[in-house]
């Protein structure tokens, strides 16, 4: 009993310490705020009447550590708080972006994203929950972004940013913040930016790496001075298609808030004429300095022939998301749906199914009766994989009459690489490979669980 008085008393001795430290640590903080007001007080006298503005108690004890940086100062803060920042995707960038944004004191923000929150965007889209599923991604961000600093004015937007829209919106902000995941809505924000005279800052992101840059900044580059082309479709691959560790886009967006952050407090960028890259897999940044400014550029030149925004998606070839791409390689003869797919299936026809996704995508899912041969090792006519499909169609023409053509069904995730290997089997056919037909499945294995399976599982 004796033992156990003492033990309480030592508690309350620990509970009384840490009561007084308190006590010390919020006696500091005030001193810490009157010393602030006096150097706003100061500094107000000196401000243009374009910043006039003057911070309150509330807003020096929120942003107290970032207005003790001498880079920003009251000054900065008060800039911070008269500039607008319109934010293209609430994504993976669009997420940490506008979070530090808000949490910085941003004055008002715009959200625009067309699409609504997934199941598969909770693993790197961080403003959102699993309680968002279904809503546009604009609203949900909106609503977590009050709840951090309701004092910034957000606005969500959930449309399509187009060539119809894309001006009257972004002449609205002073800075535009591309957090997109498709070439045809880069080049119609950054010919925007260009034609009303905002600054871009651009980043992107996929698998294990990033990239930042600033666009029509400073008397910089913009985008078609770097890509005056854009690159045929079939080689561009977004998150989607290609994966994307949760945290690389995480980290470039909290790079863009950062170049956000220092053109909005009067700060200059790092990054007008620098393409910053990282690479999450070796944990490393480098920067490249890129071509200046160019003269016979299409859209900031000295003559310009792009005056008013296009039609981007005839422009790219490709359409304006970030959704996984659909190519349209082949005829309809060379095609058949998983619901014709399945009645081959059915009817034991001998085939065979040759899955052409990478391993990493079969060992996910796959059909049981398929054999796995990469589009890649395709492309490159690896000897070992070559000869591993001889062997399996010659194992078939053995089941089937001497004047039968071998079945072959090629599948990937979506129907794309399908298409492409479908291609080269066909150059292939009557000289490494005799007696073969070749069709590609429409849609692919999300295909054959939306319409046939749904137990089969999606990604």
């Amino acid at each position: 009993m004796e033992e156990d008085l003492l033990n309480l008393k030592k508690q309350l001795m620990e509970k009384d310490d840490e009561i007084a430290a308190l006590k010390k640590q919020l006696q500091a903080m005030h001193q810490t705020s009157n010393s602030i007001q006096e150097d706003l007080h100061d500094h107000v006298s000196t401000l243009s009447p374009l910043h006039n503005l003057s911070l309150t108690n509330d807003h020096i004890m929120r942003y107290s550590r970032q207005l003790l940086l001498p880079e920003l100062g009251v000054k900065g803060q008060i800039n911070l708080s008269n500039t607008s920042v319109l934010v293209v995707g609430c994504g993976g960038l669009g997420c940490p972006l506008t979070l530090y944004l808000v949490a910085a004191g941003i004055g008002r923000l715009g959200l625009l994203d067309y699409d609504e929150v997934e199941l598969s965007n909770l693993h790197r889209q961080v403003l959102h929950t699993e309680q968002s599923q279904g809503l546009p991604k604009a609203q949900s961000a909106a609503q977590t972004l009050h709840r951090i600093n309701s004092a910034v004015h957000c606005v969500p937007y959930h449309l399509q940013l187009s060539s119809e829209n894309a001006l009257q919106l972004i002449q609205q902000y002073d800075i535009v913040a591309d957090c997109s995941d498709n070439v045809p809505t880069r080049y119609l924000v950054n010919d925007a930016c260009v034609l009303i005279g905002k600054p871009l800052v651009s980043a992107s992101a996929l698998r294990m790496e990033g990239q930042l840059t600033v666009y029509n900044y400073d008397g910089g580059p913009c985008y078609r001075c770097i890509y005056p082309v854009p690159p045929p479709p079939e080689t561009v691959t977004n998150c989607s298609d290609g994966g994307v560790l949760g945290v690389v886009p995480g980290i470039m967006g909290c790079l863009q808030a950062l170049e956000v952050l220092k053109i909005a407090s009067g700060q200059k960028s790092s990054f007008g004429q620098q393409l910053l890259m990282f690479d999450g897999q070796d944990g490393r940044f480098r920067s490249i300095k890129l071509r200046a400014k160019q003269a016979g550029c299409a859209v900031c030149g000295e003559t310009p022939t792009v005056t008013e925004l296009q039609d981007y998606e005839s422009f790219c070839g490709s359409a304006a998301t970030d959704k996984c791409r659909r190519l349209n390689l082949l005829s309809t003869e060379q095609r058949i749906s998983v619901q014709e797919y399945k009645s081959i299936v059915n009817s034991l026809t001998p085939h065979l199914l040759l899955d052409v996704r990478p391993k990493v995508e079969v060992d996910i899912c796959h059909l049981p009766t398929s054999i796995n041969i990469s589009l890649a090792s395709l492309e490159e006519c690896k000897t070992d994989q070559v000869n591993l499909l001889k062997k399996k169609i010659d194992e078939l023409k053995q089941q089937i009459s001497a004047e039968s053509q071998v079945l072959v069904f090629v599948v990937c995730k979506l129907g794309n690489d399908s298409q492409k290997a479908v291609q080269i089997l066909e150059k292939m056919s009557g000289t490494e490979l005799d007696r073969i037909t070749v069709k590609d499945i429409t849609g692919g294995l999300m295909a054959w669980a939306n319409k046939i399976d749904p137990n089969f599982p999606q990604y």
